[in-house]
C-alpha cells in the first residue's frame, strides 16, 4: 500500500466523520489535539485509533499514543509507518 500524505488525511477524516458524523472535518484545525476537538472520550478515541488499524493496516501501539494527537502528527506518523508495512 502506498498513500501520500492527503490520501492518509482523507482516509483519517473519513474515520472521524464516521465514529462523530456532527463533525465538520473542514472546520477541524490540523494542529490542534483532535480529541479536544471533536470532543471524543477514551473509548471513541480507541475506536479512532482501532478504525485506522482496520483501514490502514498500521497498529498504532499504546506507548505511541502520544505521538498520534494533532490530525497533522497522525498523518505524519501513518506516513512514515506505511512504506514500512508495506514492505513486510
Amino acid at each position: 500500500m502506498s498513500l501520500n500524505s492527503e490520501q492518509i488525511r482523507a482516509a483519517v477524516l473519513a474515520i472521524v466523520k464516521r465514529l462523530a458524523p456532527e463533525i465538520d472535518p473542514a472546520k477541524i484545525i490540523a494542529d490542534k489535539p483532535l480529541r479536544t476537538q471533536i470532543d471524543l472520550d477514551s473509548m471513541d478515541w480507541l475506536n479512532v485509533l482501532a478504525s485506522i488499524h482496520e483501514k490502514l493496516g498500521i497498529d498504532i501501539p499504546e506507548t505511541d499514543y502520544g505521538k498520534v494527537q494533532t490530525l497533522d502528527s497522525i498523518v505524519t506518523y501513518l506516513a512514515e509507518k506505511i512504506p514500512a508495512a508495506a514492505q513486510e
